[in-house]
């Protein structure tokens, strides 16, 4: 049974560092504000979920197991909130997102 919790949970674990990492990469690779801060937000979410949950599969320690799903009740309910509320800030700031083939910023917001 050990045998299959570790299993599992460095399974947990390297699923989710690639799900960090793939964020990682778009936020490097990603042409605009808008695509970057999605790649970021939903990657990062999901892979801290599935990191935390691996750590829980670790622990030998109820008490333990408890604060790290407090953790990731907070992470899951505050990364996309915080997420959005950036994206809407730099879109009241009037930054607009790139449009079309040759990804060009719009000039006016009618454009999009």
């Amino acid at each position: 049974m050990a045998a299959i919790i570790d299993f599992l949970s460095w399974a947990l674990f390297l699923i989710g560092s690639l799900f960090v990492f793939a964020g990682a990469l778009g936020l490097v690779r990603f042409p605009d504000f808008y695509t970057r801060i999605h790649a970021g937000g939903v990657t990062d979410t999901f892979g801290s979920e599935l990191i935390l949950l691996a750590m829980a599969l670790q622990s030998d320690d109820f008490t333990t197991i408890i604060k790290l799903f407090f953790i990731a009740l907070f992470l899951l309910l505050t990364s996309p909130v915080a997420t959005h509320a950036i994206a809407h800030s730099a879109w009241v700031g009037k930054l607009n997102p790139l449009v079309g083939k040759n990804l060009r910023y719009p000039d006016k917001r009618e454009d999009l």
